[in-house]
């Protein structure tokens, strides 16, 4: 698909036709980066932008036990309180 770089007050842009964002999923806030092929749109990748969905996960899955080494900490059984 084709496209026209315009005049966009001071600056200049391109209008992306609505499928393509339909079927990218790019919207709001992007981030764009210089490839040597050209300019990469994408999404803006939020920290902890997924928390809600593995929280919902867990609950559902009854799993509140921690990930990764199982042993317990000197820490974790004499100074942690809740």
């Amino acid at each position: 698909m084709k496209a026209q770089i315009v005049q966009i007050g001071n600056s200049q842009g391109i209008r992306i036709p609505k499928v393509l964002l339909e079927e990218s999923g790019i919207r709001g806030e992007v981030e764009l980066e210089i490839c040597a092929d050209g300019i990469l749109i994408r999404n803006v990748v939020k920290p902890r932008s997924d928390w809600e969905a593995l929280f919902k996960q867990f609950r559902d899955h009854d799993d509140d036990q921690p990930t990764g080494s199982s042993e317990t900490t000197t820490f974790e059984v004499k100074e942690w309180q809740w």
